[in-house]
């Protein structure tokens, strides 16, 4: 079976040239489920943390998985990579390099993914999905981008105040499907800011969403604010956008 074309998992990197970016570019994953073809358009999963996404929560062998076990129509996943020293002020709307981050990912990487694999191109068929801060910055790219992205995968958003704000200044978010999870040991996580509570952080965030009028999938499970927790995730939060009918947000 592994020698047939057909079950082949390929995965490409590019550097993607930018006029945003100090550095001049930026290197992304993209994972082509088995059977590709250049001339069907794919949904697709844009992966904050993509490295991460793909050694750690071994999203491209989920993938492939659903795909080939249980019979799920193919998608295509894109896997940004970050710079650890500069990860907060990428993605906290406070941080420094927000402004070039959002606007290259958006304006530039986007529309070259795009123009270089057969993706679809609407709202409806483009998945946000992050860990922690990356959780965060999808939520904020949907709100920045509201005719660009309105599907989100949260694994443990990191909601530090400046999301709040962002939030509490948006309009209505009927728009919105989020399938959001937070491990309930995640009481007391140090990072860079100090010490948060990612479970209430979480739950203040679904309260505001809701009352924007989002459509979300909020749950609390036993687990912490690692990979460990977030791998075992995937496939239930893969199934509620990209799962065989009925889909949860359908």
């Amino acid at each position: 079976m592994s020698d047939n074309p057909l079950y082949k998992r390929t995965i490409h990197k590019h550097d993607i040239p930018s006029t945003i970016l100090p550095e001049g570019q930026r290197t992304i994953r993209v994972y082509l489920p088995p059977g590709f073809q250049a001339w069907i358009s794919y949904p697709v999963v844009y992966c904050q943390d993509g490295e991460d996404f793909f050694n750690f929560g071994r999203i491209a062998t989920h993938a492939q998985r659903l795909i080939l076990e249980e019979d799920w129509d193919p998608f295509i996943i894109v896997g940004v990579e970050v710079d650890k020293s500069q990860r907060t002020s990428e993605y906290a709307p406070d941080g420094e390099r927000y402004p070039l981050y959002t606007r290259f990912f958006a304006e530039e990487m986007v529309p070259w993914v795009e123009s270089h694999y057969p993706v679809r191109d609407t709202p409806e068929m483009r998945l946000l999905a992050g860990d922690s801060l990356g959780g965060a910055v999808s939520l904020s790219l949907a709100l920045a981008y509201p005719s660009l992205f309105n599907r989100i995968l949260s694994l443990s958003g990191a909601f530090y105040e400046a999301y709040f704000e962002q939030l509490r200044q948006a309009g209505s978010l009927d728009r919105l499907k989020l399938w959001m999870v937070v491990g309930l040991q995640e009481t007391a996580y140090p990072t860079d800011r100090g010490t948060f509570d990612f479970v209430k952080l979480n739950r203040d965030a679904v309260r505001l969403l809701e009352e924007k009028g989002a459509k979300l999938h909020y749950a609390e499970k036993e687990g912490e604010h690692k990979w460990g927790f977030w791998q075992q995730q995937l496939p239930e939060a893969l199934a509620a956008f990209l799962g065989p009918a009925p889909r949860l947000f359908e």
